[in-house]
């Protein structure tokens, strides 16, 4: 016998499989939702966030302070984030640039010189130059100028000789006078008892002299004739011959 199926038997578990159905994709359009605001909410708050930051220090820079140091109490103020530290790197660039403008407006222009002042500033120097040099010369290094001798004595002989040897009477007699002051003194038999050099103008040996004469151990003018030629030949002139002196001790 065929039993009848009552409409809520038949019904209720194609309802409640209904019910089911609906509520499942109820829940999953919930996640969907909850998946795509819990991306959007947060980037929404970030950017909120950076808006404020930037819009805050832009008032701050512009109103209550300018470059670097309003930018400074604008971060200061807010939390520390990387936002924070990107401003923090840009606050310290600010800084570096400000002080490099700083040194290039203190640099100062190029120095112009007149060519006028350089011409008469090597003029100067060259006469400052010369001066010194002629100083320096009559002082003993070169030129040494003294009175003529008194007649009858070796010196008058040597003073007269200058001429025959091409030297000049007015610059280098004082030369000849200190020269053989220093060596012998003038004196015709002056010896040196270390190196045996004799005369006037210590020849060494003495006999060297024997080729102005004779009589070059008892003749002063001989004596001259003989170193004048010397002197001429080794240093040109008497004064050269005194420098020499006076820097290695001989001639």
């Amino acid at each position: 016998m065929t039993e009848s199926l009552s409409p809520t038997t038949a019904t209720g578990p194609r309802g409640a499989m209904g019910s089911a159905t609906a509520g499942s994709r109820s829940s999953r359009r919930k996640r969907g939702l909850l998946r795509r605001t819990g991306i959007v909410l947060p980037a929404f708050a970030v950017a909120v966030l950076m808006v404020g930051i930037v819009t805050a220090a832009a008032y701050v820079t512009h109103s209550n302070g300018n470059g670097a140091s309003g930018l400074a109490q604008a971060i200061d103020s807010l939390p520390r984030s990387g936002s924070v530290a990107l401003l923090e790197q840009e606050r310290q660039t600010i800084i570096v640039m400000d002080a490099a403008s700083k040194t290039l407006s203190v640099a100062s222009k190029p120095a112009m010189v007149n060519p006028s002042q350089v011409v008469a500033s090597q003029q100067a120097s060259t006469g400052s130059s010369t001066s010194s040099s002629s100083s320096s010369s009559s002082s003993g290094g070169g030129t040494v100028y003294a009175p003529p001798p008194n007649p009858g004595t070796a010196q008058q002989i040597g003073y007269d000789m200058l001429p025959q040897f091409g030297f000049s009477q007015k610059t280098q007699w004082g030369c000849l006078l200190d020269l053989w002051n220093r060596e012998s003194g003038w004196v015709y038999d002056a010896t040196n008892v270390s190196s045996g050099a004799y005369g006037v103008p210590q020849a060494l040996p003495g006999d060297k002299m024997a080729s102005a004469g004779a009589d070059w151990q008892t003749d002063p003018a001989t004596q001259i004739k003989w170193g004048l030629g010397y002197i001429s030949q080794i240093y040109g002139t008497p004064c050269a011959a005194w420098n020499n002196e006076l820097e290695y001790g001989y001639y």
